[in-house]
């Protein structure tokens, strides 16, 4: 027992070893060359503010009551998001058990056994309880006890691990982050498009009975003799091709129903009644705060997720060059028992075993080395998959702040163009009841309105949409507080 505090003893000194940590320390990701060094995006421009964009729940800056239900719904049952949390739950529980790993392992062990050996003579008695035959020799032994085995982190191996353990947690918490970001922007995104159809699919209705009418019309001329076939031929045409559209939005819509139900995870058909009618989309706000590159690299969790995974990559290192060095462990045994069942009750005579154990692979022929090399080269992977990631989310944002803002001017010119068939519409009418036009006449201006009117309905459709990507660009949708990309 005396020689067990001893060995016990060395172990504040064999700590002091083991302060070294072998492997490169992580000093953050690299500094990339874009348009952060001025302060701002290079397609910014007026409409767009370098306030703090708002992080959380943007979509309500839309004012739309049914988009806020349905984005509170698929951020509480999206199957995509429970997946991301079960990944974060299993990184955090790699974590524990890395940390674990610095402590000793200590388990019961309970043994009864016998043991007969062939020309060795254990001293044949009652009180040993073994017995001799020939050049056999017998022997039962009872043990309960405990045993304890631990491993000194001499060179900072398991160390690096936890490290490794730790950023790959925060990369797993950033990918949730980032499926949340784009399961809001996908449901934003549906959710619009089916108000948009739902609006067109109103205007096309409209197209398909003018149509209709303007069939029945040159029938009605052919039998009098005031139109060739030719022209009836020609409304013929007219009127399946408006039918055509109106079943493709038809169809489109339900089709996007379907994909509104699984984004909220619920079952095609659940969300068929959502009360949305035929009104327009909602507008985007006149002016869209947008922040710096600076905030983007700390906001976008793609971005956090790719900073932590080659931060856990530079830890592998220190991981695979320290299993090449010496590695020291304890093993420790403390028990009761003896040669008799009886001797399992002899609290004052106990078995105590303390065996340190060094051990080190100097000849691999090249394995550790090869390790390190691997662990090397994907910690420069993961160094350039950052880069790539930051400099794609930057393209992702200076694209969309381009046709965000082309987009309203675009918006402005149908508006224009709308307004101008409008007239047209009313100056037809006065001219028709003046005699000086026909209805003909009349109902292909209609026509004309409305085709410019579709147009005007998608054009602001796709404006709100350009504001979702830009939105969707700049890593928002996720709660939570960014941190330096440096920390760990």
């Amino acid at each position: 027992m005396t020689r067990i505090f001893r060995l016990l003893a060395t172990v504040p000194a064999l700590l002091a070893v083991a302060a070294c940590t072998v492997g490169p320390d992580y000093a953050g990701p690299p500094n990339l060359a874009s348009a952060s060094d001025e302060g701002e995006f290079v397609r910014a421009a007026d409409g767009f503010a370098a306030g703090e964009p708002r992080l959380a729940k943007w979509w309500e800056v839309l004012g739309d009551p049914v988009l806020n239900r349905l984005e509170e719904q698929a951020l509480a049952q999206n199957p995509d998001l429970a997946i991301a949390q079960a990944r974060l739950d299993e990184a955090a529980a790699a974590l524990g058990e890395s940390k674990a790993g610095s402590y000793p392992v200590i388990s019961g062990n309970t043994m009864a056994a016998h043991v007969r050996v062939p020309g060795i003579d254990l001293g044949n008695s009652a009180d040993t309880g073994s017995s001799s035959s020939g050049d056999t020799t017998s022997q039962t032994i009872y043990n309960l006890g405990l045993n304890a085995s631990w491993e000194i982190d001499l060179f900072g191996g398991h160390q690096r691990q936890v490290e490794a353990a730790r950023a790959n947690r925060a990369a797993a918490t950033a990918s949730l982050a980032d499926a949340q970001v784009g399961l809001t922007s996908a449901v934003a995104q549906t959710y619009i498009n089916l108000r948009a159809l739902r609006e067109t699919l109103g205007m096309a209705e409209q197209v398909e009975a003018d149509r209709a009418a303007m069939l029945t019309l040159a029938r009605q001329l052919y039998d009098e003799g005031a139109a060739p076939q030719g022209e009836v031929e020609k409304a013929e045409r007219a009127f399946e091709q408006a039918g055509r559209d109106t079943r493709q939005l038809r169809g489109d819509a339900e089709v996007l129903l379907n994909a509104l139900a699984v984004l909220t995870g619920v079952a095609p058909g659940a969300v068929d009644d959502i009360a949305i009618g035929n009104a327009p989309p909602p507008l985007p706000p006149a002016e869209v705060a947008i922040g710096d590159p600076a905030d983007l690299l700390l906001r976008r969790p793609d971005i956090r997720a790719a900073e932590r995974q080659y931060a856990a990559a530079t830890a592998q290192i220190g991981v695979a060059r320290a299993a090449g060095l010496p590695r020291l462990s304890f093993l420790g045994i403390l028990g009761i028992g003896g040669t008799k069942f009886s001797d399992l009750t002899a609290l004052d005579d106990f078995l105590a075993i303390g065996a340190p154990r060094l051990q080190w692979s100097m000849f691999d022929f090249g394995r550790n080395r090869a390790q390190v090399a691997q662990a090397e080269a994907r910690s420069d992977g993961a160094e350039a998959t950052y880069r790539k990631t930051v400099l794609t989310a930057l393209q992702e944002v200076e694209d969309a702040l381009t046709r965000f803002r082309y987009r309203r001017e675009d918006v402005a010119a149908l508006a224009r163009i709308e307004s101008s068939t409008a007239r047209e519409v009313e100056l037809a009418r006065q001219r028709f009841e003046e005699g000086a036009a026909s209805r003909l006449e009349l109902l292909e201006a209609a026509i004309a309105h409305a085709q410019a009117r579709q147009a005007l309905a998608q054009g602001r459709a796709g404006l709100t949409l350009d504001f979702i990507a830009v939105e969707d660009a700049l890593g928002l949708g996720w709660s939570g507080a960014p941190a330096p990309l440096a920390a760990r």
